[in-house]
């Protein structure tokens, strides 16, 4: 498996076939992932909860589109999508309550030490 953090992050929604904070969307979401000057796009789509995910290009109902180097920071619970969003960081086109139905998909933050 790879040490990329979107990879991994990918991967790991693939297997995990049925996902209960997600029992009541339907929707296709395409994630466009910018590095080096070109796009890398992966799609999820969640049936009432079943998830898939793939790089078929298809419609999709939103387009969450990023630095991969944010994204990165995202699945790996480091950063926050809607901060980032509201920062101008990441874009969302299409249905915007899609972000808050992937980011229950998404790692909390990691926390290494505990502040005083």
């Amino acid at each position: 498996m790879t040490n990329d953090p979107t990879t991994r992050f990918f991967h790991e929604l693939a297997s995990r076939g049925y996902e209960p904070l997600v029992r009541e969307v339907v929707a296709v979401v395409r994630f466009d992932l910018l590095q080096d000057g070109r796009t890398e796009q992966w799609y999820l789509f969640i049936n009432n909860g079943d998830l898939n995910v793939s790089t078929a290009e298809v419609e999709a109902d939103c387009v969450i589109a990023a630095d991969r180097s944010l994204f990165n920071r995202i699945v790996s619970g480091t950063a926050n999508a809607m901060a980032a969003m509201l920062r101008g960081e990441l874009i969302v086109l299409g249905e915007p309550e899609l972000l808050i139905m992937c980011q229950r998909l998404i790692p909390g933050p990691q926390r290494s030490e505990v502040l005083v």
